[in-house]
């Protein structure tokens, strides 16, 4: 497969876009990036491929457009069987399923109202959300990943986020590693592993464009 059949239309700071990647570098298939202005002006092939939206990422393969991250990366496991994202159960599929929707409606929300917000709310949205990530450390348990002992789907669903928690701390005056010791030891665990290492942006490029978008959206 050439590279021009995959292509992902990104954008550099989205932890949606880092999903997409993450799974096709964990499948071994070759993909361009199209990188978007979300800001200065959608692309053309962005509106088309996302009528509906309009948003990152897309997955083109083969020309066809696949949106929506959690969707994209149950397609690209199904095309690209091997090695599998989601575990070989029913049982344990439906439980990952479970805990990405978790991450999806919780997480980055949550994590954002820490920049959007001061005083006491702000100590209110930080209060949320530890408890939310303290949930998901006692869903890891003692495992080294999600799913076990194997790097898969909830894993790929939740550690591009973490990049985004140094400009949450740093809002929010504190420290993830004081309140949750064991999902640290899982960022760290994660950083071992090439398809994250080599994606993941810099915290502190990604705080300063967190200030960028507080003063552009009135937050200073």
């Amino acid at each position: 497969m050439s590279t021009g059949d995959v292509v992902v239309l990104d954008f550099w700071v989205s932890p949606f876009c880092l999903r997409v990647k993450m799974a096709l570098a964990e499948k071994g298939v070759a993909y361009e990036t199209q990188e978007e202005d979300l800001f200065g002006g959608k692309s053309e092939l962005l509106v088309k491929s996302n009528p509906i939206y309009q948003k990152v990422p897309v997955l083109l393969h083969g020309g066809k457009a696949v949106c929506e991250s959690t969707n994209i990366l149950s397609y690209i496991d199904e095309t690209w069987p091997s090695p599998p994202l989601l575990p070989p159960c029913t049982y344990g599929r439906a439980q990952a399923r479970f805990w990405a929707d978790f991450i999806d409606k919780k997480v980055f929300e949550e994590g954002n109202a820490l920049w959007r917000t001061k005083g006491e709310e702000q100590e209110a949205a930080k209060k949320i959300f530890i408890e939310t990530l303290k949930q998901l450390e006692r869903a890891l348990g003692d495992n080294d990943y999600f799913g076990g002992a194997t790097f898969g789907f909830v894993d790929i669903m939740l550690v591009p986020l973490t990049f985004w928690f140094y400009a949450y701390e740093k809002f929010g005056t504190f420290n993830l590693g004081d309140h949750l010791p064991k999902l640290s030891s899982w960022i760290k665990k994660c950083m071992e592993r090439e398809s994250v290492s080599t994606l993941l942006p810099d915290p502190e490029k990604v705080h300063e464009f967190v200030i960028m978008v507080r003063k552009m959206r009135g937050f200073e």
